[in-house]
């Protein structure tokens, strides 16, 4: 009985309750499918396909980030005016009809031209789908609802990564011109699945709404959105420096890195829902948020001991070092969901959502540089200071939340109202 009940339980862990929460779970594999795909194929497409140059590559990704990050607010706006569904739906048909354009781009022009445009649009669409999933959902439901896309966000991620392996495999022109069709394909499909989620009311909005920029100068919650963007590190982390250690510090074979993006997945998956609960507060989310900052940094002070470790016992270090960063970025992402539920105010939501995933922007910035250069071009000691920021990092946050849950937010004179959605 014990077992079957155990099983149960993971089993509700995983798969989403019927309803609107397993819709939107639904939609998020679809589209991850596309986005994954995309992820591990792209560096070889925009050489082989397009015949750009690594250095082109480079400069236009990064232009691309710099429009991310001065759009993000502005674009979040035109979710409060137009509505959350109606931006992401026209924002995945966008999305569609660039990728459809890019096998007929023709050198480092129309290829930046494509990026940046993405960029933007993905910057929309992002913060529609956040709020889309806020609005339609009771607070008790919220973080929950986020959880379960994540862990179906990291199916897809891996279906597309099978995919891609299979294009990279055939390594032709055409396979790479498909590649991005399919994709092309997979965004339309995921706006037929958003068009058809029920459907929502309007949020009352003020009679003079604040401009687009104004929750720049809501610096309880500006204070906020950076602490809890730095904390994503976590990401660059697990992905960036943790490989370049062991290529650079270790004597563990290189398969032990596909080996732990593996286990990431799998532990995202089955894990992020159970791990998720009582973030659903601002206090309980500034807690998680505090509690994976001090995982991280205690993953800085075990990873280094890799360093002197061999054979056996240096993949055992680096697996424990792993499941730390892990149980991190599992418990801090539900941070951010708890905090993206809670603070910003019902009438403005857009711009606040924007607005907290500025600080996501600007680790996206300073992290890979900063955190390779510290963790591995020191040759190990630069992990104590690293760890020693996530820790002051961790425990700012959760004053940090206090003091703009004391603050009115700028623009909120419209009380939020239970929504029923429109089937």
């Amino acid at each position: 009985m014990g077992a079957t009940e155990t099983i149960r339980t993971a089993v509700r862990d995983v798969v989403p309750p019927a309803g609107l929460t397993r819709a939107l779970a639904v939609q998020a594999m679809v589209y991850a499918v596309g986005s994954g795909l995309f992820h591990a194929g792209s560096a070889v497409f925009f050489t082989r396909a397009l015949g750009l140059s690594a250095a082109q590559v480079g400069l236009g990704l990064s232009i691309a980030a710099g429009v991310s990050l001065l759009g993000t607010v502005p674009l979040g706006g035109l979710t409060d005016r137009y509505g959350p569904q109606r931006v992401w739906v026209v924002g995945l048909v966008l999305n569609a009809a660039l990728f459809a354009t890019y096998p007929f781009v023709g050198g480092f022009a129309g290829f930046l031209a494509v990026v940046v445009a993405l960029a933007a649009v993905d910057a929309a669409v992002g913060v529609a789908r956040q709020v889309y999933s806020i609005n339609a959902l009771p607070p008790a439901e919220r973080v929950t609802a986020m959880a379960y896309q994540r862990s179906s966000l990291n199916v897809g991620f891996g279906l597309g990564a099978v995919i891609s392996g299979l294009v990279l495999a055939v390594d032709t022109i055409t396979a790479y011109r498909g590649m991005v069709w399919f994709i092309s394909t997979v965004f339309l499909v995921t706006a037929l699945f958003v068009r058809r989620l029920p459907r929502l009311p309007q949020v009352a909005r003020p009679a003079e709404p604040m401009s687009r920029l104004a929750v720049l100068r809501d610096r309880p919650f500006m204070a906020v959105s950076l602490l809890s963007g730095l904390l994503t590190a976590h990401g660059v982390l697990y992905l960036t420096v943790l490989p370049l250690w062991i290529l650079t510090h270790t004597d563990a074979p290189k398969t032990v890195i596909a080996g732990l993006v593996l286990l990431n997945t799998i532990l995202i998956v089955l894990l992020q829902v159970r791990v998720s609960r009582g973030a659903d507060t601002a206090a309980g989310a500034a807690r998680a948020s505090r509690r994976g900052g001090l995982l991280v940094a205690l993953f800085c002070l075990v990873l280094p001991i890799s360093g002197v470790t061999r054979g056996a016992l240096t993949v055992m270090v680096l697996v424990a070092a792993a499941l730390l960063l892990i149980l991190a970025e599992l418990i801090e992402s539900a941070g951010t969901w708890g905090l993206t539920a809670t603070l910003p105010p019902a009438d403005q939501r857009g711009a606040y959502v924007g607005a907290l995933g500025l600080g996501v922007q600007v680790q996206y910035l300073i992290a890979p540089a900063g955190l390779t250069a510290l963790g591995v071009s020191t040759g190990g000691w630069g992990w104590l200071p690293t760890a020693a920021i996530f820790v002051l990092v961790g425990l700012a946050i959760v004053p940090a939340v206090s003091w703009a849950e004391r603050t009115p937010r700028l623009g909120a004179e419209v009380a939020e109202q239970p929504m029923t959605p429109v089937p």
